[in-house]
């Protein structure tokens, strides 16, 4: 039976090949790391380009729905006109606008009674009032 003895630069060979795998590694995640950043960066820029365009065209359909709630309502006034006369067409259109607008607001006003998250937030912000003061020691 013979005994060997373990040879100090096979040990030594293997610790800096480890070493050299461990670097190459360590560099390669950080490249592949970097590189999705960039892609991210790519995709976001490619994303909010196409979101501003989008709202852009939302602000363009808006205005022609103006425009064509203007031209109905201008229609709906000459065609009153010819059962009732101007001012009092005049006045129906504007009753009826007057109408729809408290009918919207008192539906938004109902919708914004029923957001909780500030309320709860600002009932937990005077639990913890130390949590938010500022400290002695602060520079």
């Amino acid at each position: 039976m013979t005994h060997t003895t373990p040879d100090p630069d096979s040990a030594e060979h293997e610790r800096s090949s480890l070493g050299a795998l461990f670097n190459d590694l360590t560099q390669n995640v950080s490249l592949l790391v970097r590189q999705e950043i960039e892609l991210a960066k790519t995709e976001l820029k490619e994303s909010a380009s196409s979101a501003g365009k989008g709202a852009g065209m939302y602000a363009g359909a808006g205005v022609a729905g103006h425009f064509v709630l203007l031209f109905l309502s201008v229609a709906a006034f000459f065609g009153l006109a010819l059962w009732i006369g101007y001012g009092f067409s005049a006045l129906v259109v504007a009753a009826l606008w007057a109408v729809i607008g408290l009918v919207l607001a008192s539906a938004a006003k109902k919708k914004m009674q029923e957001i909780k998250g500030l309320p709860n937030t600002a009932e937990t912000v005077k639990r913890i009032p130390s949590a938010f003061t500022p400290k002695d020691d602060a520079p």
